[in-house]
């Protein structure tokens, strides 16, 4: 296994970790606004689920450009 191909499997790894982020993101927001909560408390959710949304999308970005890279340059 070549510094290619493991490039490739850890953007591929970080990518699905980016993507398992947003998905609790969608569900953690969905939950928010079914539970009834004050305009406060949505507020705090809502706040946390924004930064780890970004993280996430951060995270994935460069997964697919560390997937992109090592495709790039493998011989």
């Amino acid at each position: 296994m070549t510094i290619f191909d493991i490039l490739i499997w850890a953007g591929a790894a970080l990518t699905l970790a980016g993507l398992a982020g947003i998905i609790w993101c969608i569900i953690a927001i969905a939950r928010a606004r079914k539970g009834g909560l004050d305009d406060a408390a949505l507020r705090i959710r809502m706040q946390r689920a924004v930064t780890v949304n970004m993280a996430s999308l951060a995270a994935s970005t460069i997964g697919l450009m560390l997937v992109v890279v090592g495709i790039f340059l493998k011989p």
